[in-house]
């Protein structure tokens, strides 16, 4: 049973991981402030709560989520290139 749990770990992860691979490479996250710190606290939150009651399917998942949102959050709030301004190597953003 519990691999349906991990199927669906690698689904999420699998989507999470592209979209913060993108926000690396353009150097800000467009999404909403507010969002991404209750985003980050509530996976936090849940790693917490997983590890105390032993669903490693939860914990992995959750301590990966709130990464991904915590590095979203990080260029959020120290944008290494704005949307609306050419990035370092002189290029502007499409």
């Amino acid at each position: 049973m519990q691999y349906i749990g991990w199927i669906g770990f690698a689904i999420l992860v699998g989507a999470w991981v592209p979209q913060t691979l993108e926000t690396i490479r353009q150097g800000y996250s467009g999404t909403n402030l507010l969002f991404n710190a209750m985003y980050m606290a509530a996976s936090l939150l849940l790693t917490i709560y997983a590890f105390l009651i032993k669903d490693w399917v939860f914990v992995a998942l959750n301590a990966l989520l709130a990464i991904g949102s915590g590095i979203n959050l990080y260029y959020k709030l120290f944008p290494r290139n704005r949307p609306d301004t050419p990035d370092r190597g002189g290029h502007q953003p499409e």
